[in-house]
């Protein structure tokens, strides 16, 4: 139901275009009609109804509008003439009837029009989606998901991967689009302080409206991000009263995991209160090696975590009047995670250097989020001004214990990691439509970010004599102030359709690791973009577009605090970095058919002092390795992506999608020339990699309907090959099987997941840099997945105006995840 909302919406916006009426006599039209709308059960005014002025034969639309808070209406600017009045709202009758507007009578005042209910089922039940579309829009590419969608997992991590051009590491949770993790996730235009990974396994799939893919934003989106920004839209309650939604499910693979949340609205007179929890609670098992080659040994690795995660939201939305607005929400999530592991090297050739460490881990953090929003609208239609202000607070607290056994060279040793972040955002935002076809666009922006990350340790390390010293204490404070600004401003012409715009920010990094050394960073940049499209017809649209993106360095990439180790490699952040600047140009092409729709794109970016791995030998055990970033040449990354939904049947639905892109990598690896177990520095080869990546992923999604209640589902994945610079990861692939069943008249849905079936989904790899290897790791991917919703209220359907940026997400990055 809410995508025919918002279908109508669209409606509205085509009307509002064509609001120049032919007036044969070329008088100006002073003419207006106006009204009130209430509905027939409750006798209360209905708001955002669609009122349509048709001419006298119904044949033409000629202008229209929508009704206020409060059920009002005018429409003006009607010249003389007979006319046919419509209203309409999803779940009632359409009202029509005929008026005249004469030199006499210009203002016609209709009284209040009643609407009647189409049926009973309709007022008190959401209508969602049963297929997942895909929707190209200006700026963004919308995938709409449907009931085939979120059967196919239960939270929002679960189904990332089914979504064309995204990719979620099932081990780290890391996500990336079009082969890059350099991409901004937002929950309804709103940047989090809780990590990525954690975020996506705290979101129901059932709760997930559309996913937005905005891969070459404009200039009134922030920069960050080289692949550009996710924005996850969720399902907002509509109806008056008291209404929720509650979902519960239970995955197992080795280990269970349980996931919950629950959705609560009431809605009266000009107050909306809402509020949600959910949960995630699970244990997880993943285990892999590593077999080098050149020495014949073996890394064994078995990993083990209890992770449980709280996230709890409440907010109103005050509506003081038809132009004002005030909104205020705020979100607390809870993490507390547990993780062991046990890393076992075997050198087969050597069995007196064969080393085993056992890890222990203890992680508790709390994420804090303050919004306040502000919208004052005009009396044209779209003129508006809105002031937000985000407040996000985040502390983690991590305990790690490392005992080894074994050859080790370090006794047994403890680390102490405190983390504080946080991020406070106000923007201020204009909109103006100049005229029927123009539209400007302005706004201002600050955001402020401060982490302080404390650590100690009670291992030992070795000063620059090579003694081993008691580990020192440290504290890394890294703070980022942006201050920007921007302007766009856009045009409609028959089939054409341009927006050009610019975004000017200025960037001040302050940082102290107070025991290494403390580094500053200033700069102004301008990032411009542009967009072009063509609609020659109903079923064809044309799309070219470019931007200009930044990738600053995030935290874990400069903090030079020790991040984590095995006995041995450990990885460093390096302070040195500067940003990665990206010119990116696009093209993408949809074509409207019979049953389905196809949508085929390209792109080009050239990238300025590309950030990448780096590996060195470590200088002070030459066995061990440094894993770090550095900066590197400028380089380039190209692909295309196609995608379509298509339907051969009533009961049978298809989605595919098919996208490959291939990126130049430049990197420095290190390594050992010899097999001495006392090398020396003579025996350290340096070498400049450059390598060529090129990786593609096809996915299809069957959706085959039984009956009205019953709809089962079969979705294939394939990545192929790919390569980084230190390996060659082999393809992989999964099958899932899926069903779903409604029942309580469409309230109700219970849902079975079978993934994975063939337990095919491995990582694999073989490399060659820094030396030699092979290795394998696996995750719980075949899993059983059982999961059941319930929505439940007493209300009516009626559309709200909570406040929401599905059309102007401008919060992306900046912060660091």
């Amino acid at each position: 139901m809410k995508r025919v909302i918002l279908l109508f919406a669209l409606v509205q916006c085509i009307i509002f275009s064509e609001n120049a009426y032919a007036n044969p006599e070329n008088e100006p039209p002073v003419g207006s009609i106006s009204g009130t709308v209430v509905d027939n059960a409750l006798n209360q005014p209905v708001a955002y109804a669609a009122i349509v002025v048709k001419s006298e034969d119904g044949s033409q639309t000629i202008t229209g509008g929508i009704t206020t808070e409060d059920g009002n209406f005018e429409i003006k600017k009607l010249p003389e003439g007979s006319f046919v009045l419509e209203v309409q709202f999803i779940g009632y009758k359409t009202h029509s009837q005929k008026l005249v507007i004469t030199k006499k009578n210009r203002k016609v005042n209709v009284g209040t029009i009643t609407l009647m209910e189409e049926t009973e089922e309709l007022s008190e039940v959401e209508v969602v989606a049963e297929r997942t579309t895909i929707e190209q829009r200006v700026d963004r590419k919308v995938i709409n998901v449907g009931k085939d969608l979120t059967t196919a997992g239960a939270t929002a991590s679960d189904i990332m991967n089914n979504i064309p051009s995204l990719n979620v590491d099932s081990q780290t949770g890391d996500i990336t689009m079009r082969g890059n993790s350099n991409v901004r996730v937002m929950v309804d235009g709103k940047l989090s302080n809780v990590p990525v990974a954690q975020l996506l396994r705290q979101i129901p799939s059932t709760s997930i409206k559309s996913i937005e893919l905005i891969t070459n934003p404009s200039a009134k989106y922030n920069p960050e991000g080289m692949s550009g920004i996710i924005n996850i839209v969720l399902h907002k309650n509509a109806n008056i009263g008291f209404n929720g939604n509650i979902t519960t499910g239970l995955t197992k693979g080795v280990e269970a995991k349980f996931n919950s949340s629950i959705d609560m609205n009431y809605r009266s007179g000009k107050f909306n209160f809402y509020g949600n929890y959910g949960n995630n609670i699970g244990k997880y098992v993943n285990d892999g090696f590593i077999d080098r080659l050149d020495e014949n040994s073996l890394q064994e690795f078995d990993f083990f975590n209890n992770n449980k995660s709280h996230l709890y939201k409440v907010g109103v939305d005050f509506y003081l009047n038809d132009k004002n607005t005030i909104s205020v929400f705020t979100n607390q999530n809870i993490f507390d995670g547990k993780g062991e592991g046990i890393t076992a090297v075997t050198y087969n050739n050597d069995l007196a250097r064969n080393v085993t460490q056992i890890f222990s881990d203890v992680s508790e953090n709390h994420s804090e989020q303050y919004n306040f929003d502000y919208k004052l609208d005009f009396n044209k239609e779209g003129h508006n001004i809105e002031l937000e202000v985000d407040h996000n607070r985040f502390e983690n607290d991590q305990d790690a214990n490392f005992d080894s056994t074994g050859a080790s060279l370090f006794p047994d040793y403890m680390d102490f990691v405190d983390t504080e972040r946080t991020q406070t955002i106000a923007n201020l935002d204009y909109a103006n439509p100049l005229d029927s076809i123009s539209k400007l666009e302005v706004g201002v922006e600050s955001r402020l970010f401060e982490t302080n990350v404390g650590y100690t340790s009670t291992g030992l390390s070795f000063n620059s004599g090579g003694d081993l010293i008691p580990t020192p204490s440290t504290d890394f404070d890294y703070n980022m102030d942006i201050y920007s600004a921007y302007v766009t401003f856009s045009q409609n012409r028959e089939k054409w359709s341009y927006q050009v715009g610019a975004r000017i920010e200025n960037v001040e990094v302050k940082a102290d690791t107070n025991r290494i050394r403390a580094f500053t960073d200033k700069y102004t940049e301008i990032y411009p973009s542009a967009f072009v499209t063509y609609k020659p017809n109903e079923k064809d649209q044309i799309q070219v577009s470019y931007s200009r993106r930044v990738d600053r360095p995030g935290l874990d990439q400069v903090n030079p605090i020790r991040e984590w180790a095995t006995p041995l490699i450990s990885s460093f952040g390096n302070p040195s970095l500067v940003p990665q600047f990206t010119n990116s140009y696009e093209a993408n092409y949809t074509k409207r058919i019979k049953n389905g729709s196809i949508t085929a794109g390209v792109f080009y970016r050239s990238i300025s002092d590309e950030i990448n791995r780096a590996v060195y030998v470590d200088r002070l055990d030459f066995n061990r390795l440094i894993l770090t970033f550095d900066n590197f040449d400028n380089t380039s990354a190209y692909g295309f992506e196609v995608s379509s939904n298509y339907r051969p049947a009533k009961w049978w639905n298809i989605n595919g999608s098919f996208d490959f892109y291939s990126q130049t990598q430049r990197g420095i690896t290190e390594s050992l020339s010899g097999n001495s177990p006392n090398p020396t520095e003579n025996e350290i080869e340096v070498e400049r990699v450059e390598v060529d990546n090129t990786a593609w992923n096809m996915r299809l999604n069957n959706s085959f309907t039984v009956n009205k209640k019953l709809t089962l589902q079969l979705f294939g994945f394939y990545r192929g090959q790919n390569r980084t610079i230190q390996f060659t990861a082999r393809p992989m692939y999964f099958v899932n099987l899926g069903a779903r069943y409604t029942f309580a008249q469409g309230k109700g849905t219970f849902s079975v997941n079978y993934n994975d079936i063939f337990n095919t989904m491995q990582f694999g790899f073989d490399g060659d840099r820094p030396y030699p290897q092979k290795g394998e790791f696996n995750w719980e991917s075949n899993n059983l997945y059982v999961g059941m919703s319930y929505r439940f209220g007493s209300g009516k359907n009626r559309a709200k105006q909570r406040k929401r940026r599905d059309n102007n997400t401008k919060q992306s990055g900046g912060g660091i995840l």
